[in-house]
């Protein structure tokens, strides 16, 4: 290739795109590590936006790019590994960032493209609370559509790799791709150990010019003037630089200016999704009253400005927002680290004045960047994943991230002593302050857990694992007394608890710094609770006890629903275990009566066997083990559970009613008797009670042999009626072979005690000749595979029929001595 000074930018662009269409990808990578190595940053700075988009997609989603969602090393090792290289935090592609960063480059990123709340309050002209976005907004010059933010290379590029998990989500997805061995998912882990350590500091950036370094992004003036919500956050960074008078004299500003840009990328990208009402909630009371002027405004006079109308805004932040199953599992990785990053924060010093001159940036950021980046969002996150993820499976996802940010403690430095490794462990003391910062994340999201379970089927294994995995983590020791702990502590009595002063804790002011909003000691802890409620709910919010009386309630639904549950599975496999013992080839010929009224469903543990019926059964026993130590629940109320699932049952132990109240109607279904019919848990047994042979025709029967065998059937019953009525009459061996096959015991018992059935003017309810089993499809199918193989041993069709009627009179023989049937003498 030539030197940079023969080449154009636009020729230099037109040739890399004509490479994507005739080099492989490896050589691809190989030819751009050198373009960006040997050519100055003004001719890279054109190709940059289309390289970034040729790697992670349009935000349209219509390129897909690189497509790191589905690139694993099993399935594609080359291309793995050399876009893994590439794109390293040490990578050609990173050092291309910080190239045109020492140049002070801006690149517009459309707001169309941000997640809804955001776009629609700033197509509103109200700027979020987020200093991602502060001095960033730009209109468009005169004829151009949208709003766009002005990012430097650093932003622009992290914008794009965060957003392509969203917008990349419909590509196709092979199912034998796990998306946690996907070169995305590997990379995002790499930029957080790269950019949020928790051993040591950030590596500096690369430098073009040796001895130099990359300065931070600096202030710039706003293009428009904009509303603020609220105070406004003061980043890190601008903390270091309101006090420095060089930027590059002060090595820790550059090291904090990528770590929180970073995250509050990742976290603005992948959490902010939600409803208006759930944002307006999110917001301080002055700043829903500046969006209502504002609204006003727009709607008493006409603006020239290109802000959306308030109308079209509401519908922006009403997206519909549907994560996938690998958006739940990146979110989750940045919470594990997240919380290992800020549990490798230093211990503090004693002396409170060594702290404030020996603390670095990286250390104050370990310090709060759960609350103050990650809380409010992932708890409005997992709301809406609670509330409309489907009630399947898949939502272990979503549990386990819920989980493993409720345990920090999992991912602390410290390791437990060996001794304690077959108790379980219990949950420190010094995790109490965390509990109760967070104690919605345990209690309000365990009260919807628990409405989901009782409206999932615990029969299904999937499902009796995710209860077994919640009660296992709050059955923790120590860790239920500390969520107790801490509500009793939100439902003290208010003292001194100022209008909006609950907002202290998550709104810094605009004059001091990033820390200087938040109170060097906070000694009462029934304020830091209830600013934490406040914060995420308003404080308007009327608070449910995990430990009321309304929760303990839905707590005994859902064991009333693991006892039932086990007892259906119980009743599953004892009846796989009967079907397979009781399976013979010749009564596959015949129906049952079982068979004809339908009285069995089945599930879906007939298929996946006795192991997953066994492991259903452990999870949910262990599962209600656990309940009861959380809540402390009685055994004679266990107990008294229990003896009611059973007496629900019928006398064969295997069927049980709906759940339903006697009424002057007879049988109301309760909403846990629907719920129970819905999922195929209970049923009422109904069954056809006429004559068998005037049954309605199945789909498993041939309707024209079922009409005309029913005319023989009939012809002859009609013919020889009074030669079966002897011969049924006979005490003898021949009487009860008769008797096995010409009668139905079932109907016969009730002529016994039916006046209305005894009178046989109308119908012929003696004994009979029956034909219509011959009508089934799978009758039919085995008779011609009987022909057929004895076709194959030269039997012929005679000689296979006789052998089938001789074994069929054999098997009459055998089971008529176990017969004992009616006998019309008795009375």
């Amino acid at each position: 290739m030539a030197g940079p000074h023969l080449q154009q930018p636009s020729f230099l662009l037109a040739t890399l795109k004509a490479d994507c269409v005739n080099k492989p990808f490896a050589q691809r990578c190989h030819d751009l590590e050198t373009v960006i190595e040997e050519f100055p940053a003004k001719e890279l700075h054109s190709i940059f936006p289309w390289l970034v988009e040729s790697i992670f997609g349009s935000l349209d989603g219509i390129i897909v790019g690189w497509n790191l969602r589905c690139l694993q090393g099993r399935t594609n090792p080359t291309e793995y590994s050399v876009a893994l290289d590439f794109l390293d935090p040490s990578g050609p592609m990173m050092k291309l960032v910080y190239k045109l960063q020492a140049e002070e480059y801006r690149y517009d990123f459309p707001v169309s493209y941000l997640p809804g709340p955001v776009k629609a309050s700033i197509q509103e002209q109200v700027l979020p609370e987020c200093s991602l976005y502060y001095n960033k907004v730009q209109f468009p010059s005169s004829g151009g559509l949208g709003l766009n933010l002005a990012l430097n290379p650093f932003e622009y590029y992290m914008f794009y790799f965060a957003i392509s998990l969203i917008t990349q989500k419909n590509s196709p997805i092979a199912h034998h791709i796990s998306p946690s061995n996907s070169a995305y998912f590997i990379l995002v882990d790499t930029y957080l150990k790269c950019f949020l350590p928790t051993e040591g500091s950030v590596l500096p950036p690369p430098s073009s010019n040796p001895g130099g370094a990359i300065p931070s992004p600096t202030p710039r003036s706003p293009a428009v003037p904009f509303n603020s919500y609220g105070m406004h956050h003061t980043s890190l960074l601008k903390r270091h630089i309101a006090h420095q008078p060089s930027v590059n004299a002060d090595p820790a500003s550059q090291e904090i200016w990528r770590s929180e840009t970073l995250l509050q990328i990742f976290v603005e990208m992948w959490l902010h999704h939600y409803s208006l009402e759930m944002y307006q909630k999110m917001q301080s009371p002055h700043v829903k009253l500046e969006v209502l002027h504002y609204r006003l405004s727009i709607s008493s006079k006409h603006h020239g400005s290109p802000a959306q109308s308030s109308y079209q805004a509401l519908h922006a932040y009403q997206e519909s927002f549907k994560p996938t199953e690998e958006h739940v599992l990146v979110v989750r990785l940045l919470v594990k680290h997240l919380h290992a990053f800020s549990n490798s924060l230093k211990p503090e010093p004693l002396s409170p004045s060594a702290h404030s001159h020996t603390a670095s940036p990286l250390e104050e950021f370990k310090r709060v960047v759960i609350p103050r980046f990650v809380q409010q969002k992932l708890y409005i996150f997992l709301q809406h994943c609670f509330g409309h993820w489907p009630l399947d499976a898949s939502f272990r996802a979503v549990l386990e991230m819920w989980l493993s940010y409720l345990q920090p403690w999992r991912y602390a430095p410290e390791k437990p002593p060996q001794t304690t490794e077959l108790l379980p462990r219990s949950v420190s003391e010094k995790w109490a302050a965390f509990i109760q910062e967070n104690l919605l994340m345990y209690t309000k999201l365990f009260v919807g857990f628990l409405n989901r379970a009782l409206r999932t089927d615990l029969v299904s294994p999937k499902n009796a694992l995710m209860v077994f995995r919640v009660a296992k983590v709050f059955a923790q020791p120590n860790l239920a007394e500390m969520i107790l702990k801490g509500e009793q502590l939100f439902l003290e009595p208010e003292l001194v608890m100022p209008h909006r002063q609950h907002r202290l804790f998550m709104t810094p002011t605009l004059s001091g710094s990033f820390f200087s909003s938040w109170p060097p000691t906070i000694t009462d802890a029934s304020f830091k609770v209830k600013s934490h409620v406040y914060s995420l709910e308003g404080q308007d919010f009327q608070y449910k006890q995990m430990f009321g009386t309304e929760v303990r309630n839905l707590v005994l639904k859902l064991a009333q629903l693991i006892c039932q549950a086990q007892q259906t599975a119980k009743s599953i496999s004892d009846h796989s275990a009967e079907t397979s013992a009781s399976h013979s080839f010749f009564p596959w010929f015949k129906f049952t009566p079982s068979e004809m009224n339908g009285s069995y469903t089945g599930n879906d543990l007939d298929e996946i066997g006795q192991d997953s019926i066994k492991k259903t059964d452990e999870y949910l026993e262990k599962a209600l083990e656990y309940l009861c130590q959380i809540f402390k629940l009685n055994e004679a109320q266990l107990t008294q559970m229990m003896m009611k699932c059973g007496t629900a049952q019928d006398e064969n132990g295997k069927k049980q009613l709906p759940d339903c109240i006697e009424s002057e109607d007879g049988l109301i279904l309760t909403p846990l008797g629907r719920y129970q019919m819905i999922n195929g848990l209970r049923r009422f047994e109904v069954q056809y009670q006429g004559d068998t042979e005037l049954q309605p025709i199945r789909s498993y029967e041939n309707a024209t042999l079922v009409r005309l065998l029913f005319r023989l059937s009939s012809a002859l019953n009609e013919r020889f009626a009074d030669q079966m009525d002897v011969l049924c009459s006979r005490e003898d061996f021949v009487g009860r072979f008769c008797r096995y096959h010409l009668t139905n015991p079932h109907i016969i018992q009730k002529i016994r005690y039916s006046p209305v059935l005894k009178d046989r003017t109308n119908q012929n309810w003696g004994p009979r000749i029956s034909l219509r089993f011959l009508a089934s499809y799978r009758t039919l199918i085995s008779l011609l595979m009987m022909y057929f193989i004895a076709s194959w041993f030269y039997i012929g069709p005679v000689g296979c029929t006789f052998i089938i009627l001789l074994g069929y009179f054999l098997y009459a023989i055998i089971m008529t001595f176990f017969y004992e049937g009616w006998k019309p003498h008795e009375h």
